[in-house]
């Protein structure tokens, strides 16, 4: 008896297991179409899972649909996941764990959470690195060392990200580097 049900225990397990892995395979993609074109991200739902999870959670939620990238810095970053097309603030669920220690690395064309100067107040904004910005990765469990958990990875469409970095920017109702014409996301979607 004892044999029977731990090769019970074995085989849920075992199913579960595989389950559990063609579901995070299923819902890792998300195509995000812009105004300037669609880019695909791959999440890195093994080594971020909490990030990953939560900006999924945005993502069918229908969250990031017209939102815009409102902060635009060529060499550096574009930030989005936050403004509607009128450039006003989203409410949004409540912050995550900072996941920067998960030995991603802010490098071109990764995605990672945008924060506060508070560790663990990443919420519903992103931002994609234009080039490897290291100083923003996990250097100690210090609120000066946290970093910038990365969490997923453009695969397609980095080509329309750069094309974000030659829109004029300016001021915006007190915040620097917007771009002049909106850079909307017009939808966010799970794809397999």
């Amino acid at each position: 008896m004892r044999i029977f049900i731990f090769s019970m225990m074995l085989l849920l397990t075992t199913t579960f297991s595989f389950a559990t892995e063609k579901l995070m395979s299923d819902t890792s993609k998300v195509k995000l179409t812009t105004s300037l074109g669609e880019i695909i991200i791959q999440l890195n739902t093994e080594k971020a899972p909490i990030s990953s999870a939560n900006f999924l959670t945005y993502v069918n939620e229908g969250f990031y649909s017209n939102t815009i990238f409102h902060r635009i810095i060529p060499g550096f970053m574009a930030q989005g996941g936050g403004f509607d097309t009128e450039f006003k603030q989203k409410p949004v669920h409540d912050p995550i764990k900072n996941e920067a220690d998960n030995g991603l690395q802010n490098k071109r064309g990764t995605l990672a959470m945008a924060r506060t100067n508070v560790p663990d107040s990443a919420t519903a904004q992103f931002f994609i690195n234009y080039k490897d910005n290291a100083f923003l990765n996990y250097t100690s469990p210090t609120a000066s060392g946290w970093g910038y958990a990365v969490f997923g990875e453009v695969i397609e469409g980095m080509d329309v990200v750069d094309a974000m970095a030659k829109e004029a920017t300016g001021n915006r109702d007190g915040h620097q580097d917007v771009p002049k014409t909106n850079i909307v996301i017009e939808k966010a979607e799970v794809i397999k």
